[in-house]
């Protein structure tokens, strides 16, 4: 059964979030049809707001930009199950990392546990890189996360 968290990151998943996650990112287009996208550079800026970066061009992004409300779903070990309501904004375009890439900042409208009585969440989405370049590309990306979380 779901459970209303509030508006601040629980230790639990803001946690998960300092370790590195994924999460899918849900959004909707101006003719109101959804739209997931898998997102693996995520930080938190403390306990109120996520910051993320994503690729300009990505559909999940101009949606994003243009109806500003989003919802990350973040499942991974120790049960961790959360569903995050937030309203976007972009806070870097283009990031210092690389051209394509913009960080968007996150702020917490809702937060709620989607725990089940019924089963446990184990292991959550686990990933690997395609090539060293991409392995550092994401670091990369994730570093300048954390340093924004510090100075936003």
């Amino acid at each position: 059964m779901a459970k209303h968290v509030g508006v601040k990151l629980p230790d639990d998943l803001f946690a998960i979030l300092q370790k590195g996650t994924a999460a899918v990112l849900a959004t909707f287009s101006e003719k109101q049809v959804p739209h997931t996208t898998p997102i693996n550079t995520l930080y938190p800026k403390g306990r109120e707001s996520i910051l993320m970066s994503i690729h300009k061009d990505h559909t999940g992004y101009h949606n994003m930009v243009w109806q500003k409300k989003v919802m990350l779903c973040i499942l991974d070990e120790e049960n961790v199950a959360y569903s995050v309501l937030g309203r976007a904004g972009v806070v870097r375009a283009p990031s210092i990392v690389h051209p394509l890439m913009n960080v968007v900042r996150i702020d917490i409208i809702d937060i709620k546990c989607d725990r089940s009585g019924l089963s446990r969440v184990d292991a959550g989405v686990k990933w690997s890189y395609t090539s060293p370049e991409a392995a550092e590309l994401s670091l990369a990306l994730l570093g300048e996360l954390k340093e924004l979380a510090k100075t936003l």
